[in-house]
């Protein structure tokens, strides 16, 4: 039996639309074995597919099809813990775990380059699925047909704070939001500041992050699918947030803080979630990053 790791993720970090993502502490698992048939369990009762529209099997399926090997079904049990449709990564965490488990079966015939190709193919863009196998925060570029990405570890100075509401967003919705498009002042809005994001990362110039976080493109869109939201990023930014932006297509709340701070940011923090009841519906969970990225374990 074959067991895979794989972390959550928050995409898009504000300015980096569809092209930046970083991985969190938070981690779903899936155990596969051959079989012939189809059966699908979750072992922490959270609710999956069993059938072969299950996405961690139906990708397992197709990485057999592209290495032209025989496939005739699989066992797989499943530990859920990043929630589904709250912007942290879900799907991508079962496409990551469906590819990397299936390649374990079949004694790693493909290649971290194919993987992460694959993987984009299969979600559509890179900004989740890439910090997902490869951990740490990671910009990507999708061009004909290839992906290329590059991960910088994230050094411990900084810790991230999510507001998770007791809603899904699904990101059809999300998505369904935006313009079609956009005028040339924002475009280049979020150019400059998403090439400083990358560089604020890069350099550990976490300083920058409250003006190379910002965003034009698609958060002001967003933000008014989620009930709440703009109470908790006035909360965040006013506890001394290094930066605050919706998680991947949202709902979830994502917070930069300060290590040497995060304690007394959380403890704040809950309890003003305690005490108003416009965010009572949020629940603030602390993460570290992931700088591992997807593994088998």
């Amino acid at each position: 039996m074959v067991k895979v790791s794989v972390p959550a993720t928050s995409a898009n970090i504000g300015s980096g639309f569809d092209s930046c993502g970083l991985a969190l502490s938070l981690y779903n698992t899936a155990a596969f074995e051959e079989f012939d048939g189809v059966e699908i369990t979750s072992s922490d009762g959270t609710f999956v597919p069993s059938t072969p529209g299950n996405l961690i099997y139906r990708t397992a399926k197709e990485v057999y099809a592209l290495c032209g090997r025989p496939f005739h079904g699989l066992r797989i049990v499943q530990t859920n813990p990043i929630p589904m449709a709250r912007g942290l990564g879900s799907s991508s965490a079962c496409i990551a775990a469906g590819i990397l488990g299936a390649n374990a079966l079949l004694g790693g015939p493909l290649e971290e380059k194919d993987i992460l190709t694959f993987a984009t193919k299969l979600e559509g863009h890179p900004d989740n699925v890439a910090p997902a196998l490869l951990g740490g925060f990671v910009v990507s570029a999708y061009d004909e047909g290839h992906v290329y990405s590059l991960k910088k570890t994230i050094a411990p100075g900084i810790t991230f704070a999510a507001f998770i509401p007791d809603f899904k967003l699904l990101t059809e919705k999300a998505r369904a939001a935006l313009p079609k498009m956009v005028s040339h002042a924002d475009a280049v809005y979020n150019l400059s500041r998403a090439a400083l994001l990358a560089t604020a990362f890069c350099e550990e110039r976490y300083d920058f992050l409250p003006v190379a976080a910002k965003d034009s493109l698609h958060q002001q869109y967003r933000l008014p699918l989620i009930e709440g939201g703009e109470a908790v990023f006035a909360l965040a930014d006013g506890l001394g947030a290094l930066a605050t932006f919706i998680s991947g297509a949202g709902p979830t709340i994502l917070s930069v803080v300060r290590t040497a701070e995060a304690n007394v940011f959380f403890e704040r923090a809950q309890a003003a979630l305690e005490s108003d009841e416009e965010l009572a519906h949020f629940t603030l969970h602390r993460f570290v990053a992931d700088n591992e990225g997807a593994k088998v374990v």
